[in-house]
């Protein structure tokens, strides 16, 4: 037996750099190297982008709960929370040499 993919994620206009899969919601969040972030179902919907403010373009990591919160770390210290319908909850930034 050989792996092979179930569902081929599209949407992205860059590579992807980060990615969060909740198996409990079945949804699959991706972020590429030039934003945005794409909301997919575990078989490849695409259901909805996360767009961040003008100053959150470059996402490097994603988490996302088994709640429906996600929380995705752009570049310099900045942190948005979305509701996984789109919604941005808060944003925040710390001054912090993390990368």
């Amino acid at each position: 037996d050989y792996p092979a993919p179930r569902a081929v994620l599209t949407g992205h206009d860059h590579e992807v750099i980060c990615v969060s899969v909740c198996a409990e919601l079945g949804l699959v969040i991706s972020g590429a190297k030039e934003g945005p972030c794409l909301v997919h179902t575990i078989t490849g919907d695409l259901l909805r982008a996360l767009e961040g403010t003008e100053n959150c373009l470059y996402p490097r990591l994603i988490s996302v709960s088994s709640e429906g919160h996600c929380i995705i770390y752009y570049e310099r210290g900045r942190f948005s929370n979305f509701s996984i319908n789109g919604k941005l909850l808060a944003q925040m930034e710390i001054n912090d040499s993390t990368r």
